[in-house]
């Protein structure tokens, strides 16, 4: 696994980045690049990035010199406006491709690495081209992730296998950002994460068009944990359905929309039962919305039915293309 990028998205969460940065030093094998995506573009974020820089130049050293000329393990990356996760991890990838990245860690700034996280991921590429992690809850307990898509429907599998088989590990037709790994191949043949998600959604389709190029998989060595404790309502020790914004359930319901398009383009659409995932999409956030964000109910139930209005005139924009492939 040569040339291994860390992309990293953040917005307003120094203290967290502060973690984040933290745990990166403990890694027991160097990344090739860290790339820091600022959303916020603060002064402060861009100070802690520098001492992270030379705390990472002392550690490991400089490299040779990558496509841009440069040779500091550590690059900012800072935006003139807040691009959302999607249009963050879109500029990350970006930059480090750019810059001759080989294979591409992507994260928000509220998890931890784990030191050993890159050599665990490494062990699986020789024969696999996207690889997912698992990932610890903020108490320490295992994260649990729906690896599954119900295409058709366009929601996550509820009831998918949890065990990992002789094999040692899942096949998945999606992706987290929060700890996916995947190489240049894979960027160049499906072209960068797509912008226009803003929020949410946007990685679920990433590792969609990944599954139409290659078998990407889940596999059970924890490679980080959660950093950000968040309100949830446990459903029988099995499930949690954790605490979300306005803005989240927004877009949570606008994006079906592009993701719509992108079946339709692959020929996956299913008009009447992606209707039903529609459906059911609404009433977990709905449910969310009772057991959860009760104190949000009025806004929250106005920003659910505003996405789903605009994800409608998303399936009838004659302007949307896909993202372009990259080579």
């Amino acid at each position: 696994m040569d040339k291994v990028a860390i992309v990293v998205v953040t917005y307003r969460r120094q203290e967290l980045l502060g973690t984040l940065f933290e745990s990166i030093l403990k890694l027991t094998r160097a990344p090739w690049r860290v790339v820091v995506v600022d959303n916020e573009h603060a002064v402060r974020t861009e100070g802690m990035v520098r001492e992270f820089e030379e705390k990472v130049t002392r550690q490991w050293g400089r490299t040779i010199p990558d496509l841009g000329g440069g040779d500091s393990r550590v690059v900012y990356a800072p935006q003139s406006d807040n691009l959302g996760g999607a249009g963050g991890f879109s500029a990350g990838v970006k930059r480090a491709y750019d810059l001759g990245a080989q294979w591409f860690w992507v994260m928000d700034d509220d998890v931890a690495v784990e030191p050993e996280g890159l050599e665990r991921l490494g062990k699986w590429t020789d024969g696999h081209e996207v690889v997912q992690g698992a990932r610890l809850d903020y108490d320490g307990g295992p994260f649990y992730w729906q690896y599954r898509f119900i295409t058709s429907m366009g929601i996550p599998d509820p009831i998918a296998p949890a065990a990992f088989g002789q094999a040692g590990y899942r096949v998945m037709n999606t992706m987290c950002f929060e700890g996916g790994l995947f190489s240049r191949r894979i960027v160049e043949s499906i072209g960068l994460p797509d912008p226009r998600f803003f929020i949410y959604w946007d990685d679920t389709m990433y590792g969609y068009l990944a599954s139409k190029v290659t078998t990407p998989i889940v596999v059970p060595d924890v490679v980080m944990r959660r950093t950000r404790e968040i309100g949830n309502w446990d459903i029988a020790g099995v499930r949690q359905l954790n605490s979300t914004s306005d803005m989240n359930r927004y877009h949570i319901m606008r994006n079906r929309g592009y993701m719509a398009r992108y079946f339709m383009h692959h020929g996956d659409y299913r008009p009447f039962l992606f209707a039903l995932g529609t459906a059911a999409t609404f009433a977990k956030e709905f449910i969310r919305l009772l057991a959860v964000d009760r104190g949000s109910f009025r806004s929250g139930i106005g920003r659910l039915v505003k996405g789903w209005w605009d994800s409608r005139r998303l399936l009838h924009d004659p302007e949307w293309k896909p993202m372009p492939p990259l080579k």
